[in-house]
């Protein structure tokens, strides 16, 4: 069934990989051993690495296996006019309409699986993680995960599931080959966040971090405005990359906002105080989700 599984996720465009549910004990120990060791920022660490379950949910007490399926995404340009010019502004992938994204793989999983009688249920697991131990995905020096035909541009989504895993493909995880000889993303990297001396990175310094907090907290002295690329996020290592060069020109088109409606956002302002027609733009596109961090970043794009 494993194997059937993975070739009837590809014929509907995703990648996917099954390991035993056993290994949640393997995933939690890598995890807070680089805790122990310090190897992982401790903002970081609190913001995303604690948010994990390692346990199956009450609901599926049998669970055998996990299931980590990656889903292509695209870049999104978003359009702003401010000041007399329109600046478009690029959205990396996985930041919008994530919860969709993951209830389409949930419901292709259902579909090939309910049929003969096993579910499934979605795990908050260290997806990065689990992608690269099944193999399904390799690290960049980036840290950012690679599948195949899909470069860094796909969305990992993590599953327990009752289906049995007789061949359990456990493995050391791996760096893309061509990151031995490449240092591409080092050099593309303007805060120094990808060391030459280690594999982690250095989280604290990477924009990706600086840029996913509230509009309230400050940007660090030391980060330059030019650095900034995106509405949220970062794209100069994975723009850079050479692995990604069948996918850069791989960007959707989102909406575009008028003078009145980028200089609302600039302000910050409240969901339920723009009009009605932004309002419901805005929850199109899934940028309602993201709003308490976006403005203090566009702020930056549009004025350096």
């Amino acid at each position: 069934m494993t194997v059937s599984l993975q070739d009837a996720l590809a014929r509907q465009g995703y990648q996917g990989r099954v390991v035993s549910s056993q290994r949640c004990h393997d995933l939690r120990e890598e995890i807070e051993a680089r805790h122990r060791d310090g190897l992982l920022d401790e903002g970081v660490y609190q913001r995303y690495l604690s948010r994990f379950t390692f346990t199956p949910p009450e609901d599926m007490p049998d669970a055998r296996s996990l299931i980590i399926v990656a889903a292509p995404q695209p870049q999104v340009r978003f359009t702003f006019t401010w000041n007399g010019r329109q600046t478009p502004v690029l959205v990396p992938p996985t930041y919008l309409h994530g919860d969709d994204a993951d209830r389409q793989v949930a419901e292709a999983l259902s579909a090939i699986l309910q049929p003969h009688s096993y579910r499934v249920a979605q795990a908050a697991l260290p997806e990065k993680l689990l992608a690269t131990r099944s193999g399904l995905a390799a690290y960049g020096r980036n840290n950012i995960t690679y599948v195949a035909g899909m470069g860094s541009f796909h969305r990992p989504a993590a599953f327990f599931s009752d289906l049995p895993c007789p061949q359990d493909d456990w493995q050391e995880p791996r760096m893309l080959e061509r990151c031995g000889r490449c240092s591409a993303c080092l050099r593309a990297c303007p805060t120094g966040a990808i060391p030459a001396d280690r594999f982690l990175l250095h989280a604290g310094r990477c924009l990706t971090f600086h840029n996913e907090k509230p509009a309230a907290v400050p940007f660090p002295a030391w980060l330059e405005p030019a650095w900034h690329n995106c509405l949220v996020g970062c794209l100069h290592c994975q723009r850079a990359c050479p692995e990604n060069r069948d996918c850069l020109d791989w960007v959707e088109e989102g909406a575009a906002f008028s003078a009145e409606e980028t200089a609302l956002l600039l302000q910050n302002t409240p969901l339920e105080r723009f009009p009605t027609a932004t309002v419901e733009k805005l929850e199109r596109w899934d940028l309602s989700a993201i709003i308490d961090i976006f403005p203090r970043n566009l702020g930056v794009l549009l004025t350096h």
